[in-house]
């Protein structure tokens, strides 16, 4: 990783002034530390790419799968076979932990999207599992297939124990798929302009800025306006030893789209603080870069 963190071709950066020198350096000295790193972002209105490491590689990426469920329903909504208002039991499905808040209501059925609300929102894992269960993980695989998506996929339902014939994690990309795939989100170009729209409303939901978005200075409960001319949307994977954002910022100067993973082992406390350290300072480069 060491080697790889050296490469000058795989490590790129913008031109002209804009420095991501800080971003760079922290990315840098977890690589040095035994963590695996990968980010890329690009101007939202060129596509020109602002910085780069290591961005072909596939990355355990946890929850962020989840958007390529929402792209699935939100592309259904807009045909006859499935209504926003169609009632989904959670009981379809076995109990799951860890984020989302259904798991901790009453109402034992909720419409379908509402359902993807709670997903764009916590992250909510009985969610998922109840509209994977409706669609079929299999839909998802040709959603990601038909939009062109080769490294990044959802790979299974959320599972609180994952045995030895489970797949390893519950999604894998590159930040470079991730980058393209945000940035079409951005521009209305995911399927069509009705489903990009979907989608990005579900994620302008996300309570969950603790990662590159904690340097924007949003509220996290309420962001879906523009706050000192920002405005965000983006998806967070958390898992032991993974950490994961993809999103797009856009400021009064500029809109960026961005995705960051890093992997490494979970033994103690502080390297996992270093790790969310180090994404806080590439979402201050990108701050810096927008406003």
């Amino acid at each position: 990783m060491r080697q790889r963190a050296r490469r000058r071709a795989r490590h790129r950066a913008a031109d002209a002034g804009e420095s991501f020198s800080r971003g760079f350096k922290a990315l840098g000295f977890l690589a040095r530390n035994g963590v695996q790193v990968s980010a890329r972002a690009a101007d939202l209105a060129t596509g020109r790419e602002l910085f780069s490491v290591d961005d072909y590689v596939v990355m355990p990426t946890a929850s962020i799968g989840k958007v390529l469920l929402l792209v699935e329903v939100a592309a259904r909504l807009r045909g006859p076979d499935m209504s926003a208002l169609a009632l989904l039991e959670r009981e379809v499905t076995g109990p799951v932990g860890d984020s989302g808040t259904w798991q901790h209501l009453q109402v034992p059925t909720l419409p379908v999207a509402d359902i993807a609300a709670l997903i764009g929102s916590t992250s909510d894992n009985l969610a998922t599992n109840v509209l994977l269960r409706s669609i079929g993980l299999e839909a998802v695989h040709a959603r990601a297939e038909q939009l062109g998506l080769t490294r990044l996929g959802l790979l299974d339902l959320v599972r609180d124990h994952r045995g030895p014939d489970d797949a390893p994690g519950l999604s894998v990309g590159s930040m470079k798929e991730l980058t393209w795939l945000f940035s079409e989100l951005a521009r209305g170009e995911v399927v069509d302009a009705e489903t990009s729209s979907r989608v990005v409303g579900w994620l302008s939901l996300n309570t969950d800025l603790s990662l590159v978005a904690s340097a924007f200075g949003l509220d996290p409960l309420a962001h879906r306006e523009a706050d000192h001319g920002l405005t965000l949307f983006n998806k967070t994977g958390s898992d032991t030893g993974v950490r994961a954002e993809a999103g797009v910022l856009r400021g009064p100067r500029a809109g960026v789209a961005y995705a960051v993973a890093a992997s490494y082992f979970e033994t103690d406390l502080q390297t996992r603080l270093a790790v969310i350290e180090a994404m806080r300072t590439v979402g201050a480069d990108l701050l810096e870069y927008v406003h």
